[in-house]
C-alpha cells in the first residue's frame, strides 16, 4: 500500500483563545465534572454515560447518541481518555480513542495549555489526531473543538 492509499490521515491543529478569567478558574472548567460535562458533554444528544477521574493516570468516559433530525440520528459516539499528565492551573494532555458505533475512528492527543495574560488567561489547543476511514473527520473534530470553546467561553461567562 503507497501513502496515497492508506485510509489513515495524520493531522495536527492548533487553537488558541483568551478568557477574561484567570488561570485557575479556567483550568476548573476542565477538571470539575459537573461543571465539564455542561460546556463538553450537553448538546444535540443524548448522554448515556460521562464519567470523569480527574488526576494523573485517571480515565474519563463519554457516551451519547444522536438524536433524531441529526444526519446520523441513533448512531453511538464513544470517547475514552486517559489524563497523561496534570499541572494544576497550567497544562492537561489527554489521550482519546473515539469510536462510531463501536469502530475506532480516530486516536488523539490534545494538550490544553493555560497561560497568565494580561487580559485573563490564553488558552492554547494542540490536537494531534490519527483518523481511520474517517476523512471529513479532521474537519469536523477541528469544528467541533471551536464549538466546544464556545460554549466554554458562555460557562465560565455565567
Amino acid at each position: 500500500m503507497t501513502a496515497t492509499e492508506s485510509n489513515t490521515i495524520h493531522n495536527t491543529f492548533v487553537i488558541e483563545r483568551n478568557f477574561p478569567q484567570l488561570p485557575a478558574r479556567v483550568f476548573s472548567a476542565f477538571a470539575q465534572p459537573a461543571l465539564k460535562r455542561r460546556w463538553y458533554a450537553e448538546g444535540d444528544h443524548e448522554i448515556q454515560e460521562f464519567h470523569m477521574d480527574f488526576r494523573l493516570g485517571g480515565s474519563e468516559q463519554f457516551q451519547y447518541r444522536f438524536k433524531e433530525g441529526h444526519p446520523i440520528a441513533g448512531a453511538v459516539i464513544a470517547n475514552e481518555s486517559v489524563y497523561q499528565d496534570i499541572e494544576a492551573d497550567k497544562r492537561i494532555v489527554m489521550t482519546t480513542k473515539m469510536s462510531l458505533n463501536g469502530k475506532t475512528i480516530v486516536v488523539m492527543l490534545a494538550t490544553f495549555e493555560f497561560v497568565p495574560a494580561e487580559k485573563g488567561t490564553d488558552v492554547i489547543l494542540t490536537h494531534q489526531g490519527a483518523y481511520i476511514d474517517w476523512p471529513d473527520g479532521v474537519r469536523m473534530i477541528e469544528v467541533g473543538w471551536n464549538g466546544l470553546i464556545d460554549r466554554l467561553h458562555k460557562e465560565l461567562a455565567q
